[in-house]
């Protein structure tokens, strides 16, 4: 022990004298310390923090301990209380800190997650624009180009160019519409005008605006009523869930295939269900039916015609089902598939 009365070089020797004493017995500690960290590295980090926090504090006593040679004097005494009063005070901030950085890790990793899930999506949709969007506009500027040169002449071919060149441009109106929605939806502009509607005619207008459409492709469409449910929601996105669904059947549904639609209550919820005969979803890709531009592939490629969609329609009907605070799902089911839609009902 090292008196005031002593000299700098006397204290010096002191201090030169119970080094290799505490660095003896704070050395295994350290070492110690590390192994265990070493070992919890795939454990809790409030763990890691209280063990962090509890090294240094260990280690100091039991260098006191060494160096005062197990001998118990009130001023080691002291220094004891002193180490226990801190650790008190370190160990729970070290579990606090570390319960805090592991929930701001694994929100940082959901963050990184979201933000590579919205990076891939963006690029797929500039892809999709790239291509889909191209296709038209080069087949309207091909014909244009045939019409101002006087390749085509004859009435007959240029009445033919002429509603091709309109249904084209029908389509990428279609696209454009679809694309403005998308992101109304994913932007939170969504602004919806909620009243009490009645399941039943919402099907049934969207089942109007789909009649021809199913005549053309000689495809059956059934509308099948089990209850008769009223649901909290807009008129007119709900419409266009029903009618983006519908759609998407009958582009899928063979000729003389049925597409069914129909209505009910289960366990608080209005249901609607919309069966086609798509000839089944292969089950890696049941979960991406609802992402951005996919298409799929096999029974579900769609048609190159003028009707073929774009890729958004069940990626804004999941927006808008969601908006409800609804749910939607498919599933394979019979000769195709069934998409399932679940929706609050309106409170009387």
């Amino acid at each position: 022990m090292t008196l005031a009365a002593e000299t700098f070089a006397e204290q010096l020797g002191h201090i030169w004298d119970i080094l290799p004493y505490a660095v003896g017995f704070t050395l295994p500690v350290a070492l110690l310390g590390a192994w265990l960290l070493h070992h919890m590295r795939s454990r809790s980090i409030a763990a890691a923090m209280t063990v962090l926090a509890l090294l240094p504090v260990v280690a100091t006593l039991v260098g006191m301990l060494g160096v005062s040679g197990f001998m118990f004097t009130p001023t080691l005494a002291i220094w004891l209380l002193v180490g226990l009063l801190v650790a008190a005070v370190t160990i729970p901030a070290a579990v606090l800190s570390g319960r805090y950085l592991a929930r701001r890790s694994v929100w940082e990793r959901e963050a990184r997650d979201r933000e590579r899930a919205a990076e891939a999506a963006r690029r797929e949709l500039v892809a999709w624009i790239s291509h889909d969007l191209r296709s038209p506009l080069a087949g309207i500027r091909a014909m244009a180009e045939a019409l101002a040169d006087g390749v085509v002449s004859q009435p007959a071919d240029v009445a033919d160019y002429a509603q091709r060149i309109s249904g084209e441009a029908a389509r990428l109106s279609g696209m454009v519409d679809d694309l403005f929605e998308l992101s109304r939806i994913t932007a939170g502009g969504l602004r919806l005008t909620m009243s009490a509607i009645p399941l039943a005619d919402v099907v049934g207008d969207a089942l109007e605006s789909q009649t021809a459409v199913a005549q053309r492709k000689r495809v059956r469409v059934e509308a099948k009523d089990s209850a008769e449910p009223v649901v909290l929601g807009s008129d007119p996105e709900l419409t266009r869930v029903v009618r983006n669904l519908v759609s998407n059947a009958i582009r899928h549904t063979p000729p003389d295939g049925t597409v069914a639609v129909s209505i009910g209550v289960d366990d608080g919820s209005a249901l609607l269900y919309v069966d086609d005969a798509c000839g089944g979803i292969p089950d890696e890709e049941l979960e991406r039916v609802f992402d951005v531009a996919f298409r799929g592939s096999a029974a579900r490629t769609p048609e190159r015609s003028g009707e073929a969609g774009g890729g958004l329609g069940l990626a804004i009907a999941k927006g808008l089902v969601e908006a409800h605070h609804g749910r939607i799902g498919v599933r394979n089911h019979g000769p195709g598939c069934r998409f399932e839609v679940r929706l609050p009902l309106a409170t009387s």
